[in-house]
């Protein structure tokens, strides 16, 4: 992809198992790099502890951010990057106060330009928008792809694209946005590997 090209943001599965994922997980980061790794709810809390201390090991040893779905205090109790909020503006001054101005404070907010808007004006260091087409594993309409146009001509803040992304839609939504997340795309898939290369090369 070219310089101006948007930066893989990969999720892990929902629910995963450390000891299952570790070995996978660091497979694909090898093949292909992303700018920041999420880890996506789902799991009981100890587990989800198991699954931050692999994979800040695993991203930070590759200089990958890491940040975890709406959990603050395992964001500060495993030296992870940041948090991702899923429920757009309303944790982020919270995050923000609680993380410090270094950390990563990232803001869903499904297909409302207000809500992203709102979390920008908060501090959010990035506004995701999702999902791209129908998915049931979000809730709300699919996001028109005018948003992210819009995005990118007049707001700084930079723009995720998440949720039942397609190669076909990478190469729409690359022009105007900053990330494109993947996750179950690859997940779902025999072998997540050749189903990131296929998707994103």
């Amino acid at each position: 992809m070219s310089d101006d090209a948007p930066q893989l943001y990969l999720m892990t599965p929902a629910g995963a198992q450390a000891s299952a994922l570790g070995p996978l997980l660091a497979e694909v980061m090898d093949r292909i790099a992303p700018a920041c790794l999420r880890i996506r709810g789902g799991a009981e809390e100890d587990e989800l502890g198991r699954l931050a201390d692999l994979a800040r090991e695993i991203g930070h040893a590759r200089d990958v951010a890491v940040v975890i779905d709406d959990h603050v205090k395992l964001a500060l109790r495993h030296g992870l990057d940041g948090v991702h909020l899923t429920d757009g503006t309303r944790s982020v001054r919270y995050a923000r106060k609680e993380l410090g101005d270094d950390a990563i404070v990232g803001a869903f907010c499904g297909n409302s330009r207000h809500e992203g808007l709102s979390a920008a004006e908060h501090g959010a260091d990035y506004v995701a928008f999702g999902p791209i087409t129908e998915s049931a594993l979000y809730k709300g309409e699919p996001v028109e792809l005018e948003l992210f146009q819009w995005w990118s001509e007049m707001i700084e803040v930079p723009v995720v694209a998440e949720g039942a992304i397609t190669r076909d839609l990478i190469a729409q939504l690359s022009p105007m946005t900053d990330f494109i997340a993947l996750g179950a795309e690859i997940w779902t898939q025999d072998d997540p590997v050749a189903a990131l290369v296929q998707l994103w090369t």
